[in-house]
């Protein structure tokens, strides 16, 4: 299993790459752009910015983000 985890010093998010299919509904719901697809696999390098709102994990259709708030 290949999970990648973002981190700041208020949530963590982990995205289990092998469950992403980079449908990309995460980069479309998230209101301050913390998450990017890249090479067809969402990442979240602005994790920093995350305002714990949980739409991604919400409208991620194959549940691979896990978010510390949600």
């Amino acid at each position: 299993m290949v999970v990648k985890t973002f981190k700041s010093d208020v949530v963590t998010i982990n995205i289990d790459h092998d469950k992403c299919k980079g449908h990309g509904d995460c980069v479309d719901v998230c209101p301050v752009s913390v998450y990017e697809l890249v090479d067809g696999k969402s990442t979240a390098p602005n994790v920093e910015e995350c305002i714990e709102c949980c739409a991604c994990v919400e409208a991620c259709p194959e549940e691979a983000i896990v978010h510390s708030s949600c």
